[in-house]
């Protein structure tokens, strides 16, 4: 069994960060033979999309030295993605959406034929047999029925994102951390009490989901995330 961890904050003080270590200790308890892989976004250098990203239409074969290197960081991503048996996502909000390493991420491991295939009822994920969980933090709450909720865009881009490569319900789980800055912006500090329950929760629900092990266990744990 292998866990792939992924963390997109850059932040020492990450909230997801703890709570994605949090899940992998966890899950290594109850999978003691098994194999933690840690990817840290920040740290990773990665390319952008540029005219040599066509080489990935190409066969292997017809690839020249340059398009080898400039597609390796892609393919050791996509082979860390591929191997592991349940991944799970740090994704802090930054202005309402994904951290841009994050998102390059993503650029990297959309591959046509790796990732992503295509038939005659058009594009088909080819990841659904993998247990995902994301892990975010917000600064305010954005849940559903909460005034700032059309100003999500982390937790639906990530379903769509995800869901094209085959991960959907029931693999696919949300945890969320928030009124993560009430204790830095004066203007939050009323909603502080909010800020430890959701925190209190998010990390009993990780806690959870690494150890679950039924289908039905984890649908009742999504059932049970609080809305703030």
């Amino acid at each position: 069994m292998k866990l792939l961890q992924i963390d997109s904050s850059a932040r020492t003080s990450s909230i997801t960060r703890k709570l994605t270590t949090r899940f992998a200790e966890e899950w290594k308890k109850n999978n003691p033979d098994g194999r933690v892989i840690q990817r840290h976004l920040h740290t990773t250098n990665l390319p952008p999309i540029t005219d040599d990203w066509n080489a990935t239409h190409l066969d292997a074969s017809q690839l020249t030295p340059e398009q080898k290197k400039y597609l390796s960081m892609s393919d050791e991503l996509i082979q860390e993605l591929e191997g592991a048996d349940t991944v799970v996502i740090g994704a802090p909000m930054y202005n309402f959406t994904i951290p841009s390493s994050l998102k390059a991420w993503i650029d990297q491991v959309v591959r046509i034929g790796k990732t992503v295939g295509y038939g005659p009822n058009g594009p088909r994920g080819l990841l659904g047999n993998k247990k995902v969980v994301v892990i975010s933090s917000r600064g305010g709450a954005y849940g559903k029925g909460t005034p700032a909720e059309s100003f999500d865009f982390q937790e639906p881009y990530l379903r769509a994102y995800l869901g094209n490569l085959g991960v959907a319900d029931p693999n696919l789980h949300f945890v969320h951390a928030e009124w993560t800055r009430s204790g830095e912006i004066p203007a939050l500090a009323r909603f502080r009490e909010l800020t430890a329950r959701s925190l209190a929760a998010a990390r009993t629900t990780v806690t959870e989901l690494a150890g679950a092990s039924s289908a039905q266990q984890i649908t009742d744990l999504d059932s049970r995330q609080p809305v703030l």
